[in-house]
């Protein structure tokens, strides 16, 4: 590829992400339509192909590009949270952990992929774990605990003293 195709694409490629930036994901596939077949896209612009595409709801459509972005860019946790969150409203919330548990291999310290992984597991009846993953985003982060209370993937566990006292801050035995 010559420098004008490079830098072509790398317009194109700001262009979309400034709509994804801005809500409009329509206008981002768009713009990534002007690249071509997508099956020439590089992993950043598979990536925005598929976030375009679970920014509209497509999730079963988003899948496919996000899991090629994620094989050619396996470190970016982006991507893998974004497959996780399709994964998880295609029903195949195994899928979305195992997502997230790969991106933890690439970054342990990130709060966010334990504050998710921690929802995923509650969801999955995993009370342990879950409870593993969201006291260590809690360490990681205290503000997550702001986000429990209107958290919909905890509602398996509220009744659960373990996972009230780590949502109250409570030390746990």
């Amino acid at each position: 590829m010559g420098l004008v195709d490079r830098n072509r694409r790398r317009k194109i490629q700001r262009e979309a992400e400034g709509y994804l930036e801005l809500g409009l994901p329509r206008h981002a596939l768009a713009a990534l339509g002007r690249l071509g077949d997508p099956t020439s896209f590089d992993a950043h612009c598979m990536y925005l192909w598929g976030e375009s595409l679970r920014a509209l709801e497509r999730y079963e459509e988003a899948l496919l590009p996000l899991e090629q972005a994620a094989q050619a860019d396996p470190d970016n946790i982006h991507i893998w949270i974004a497959l996780g969150w399709c994964y998880k409203r295609t029903g195949r919330l195994n899928l979305a952990i195992e997502a997230l548990e790969t991106a933890l291999i690439a970054q342990p310290e990130e709060a966010l992929l334990h504050y998710n992984l921690s929802c995923y597991l509650s969801l999955a009846g995993n009370k342990r774990r879950s409870l593993e993953h969201l006291r260590t985003a809690l360490e990681l982060d205290p503000q997550y605990r702001h986000l429990i209370d209107e958290e919909p993937d905890f509602e398996p566990l509220r009744g659960d003293p373990e996972f009230q006292a780590l949502w109250q801050g409570q030390q746990v035995v």
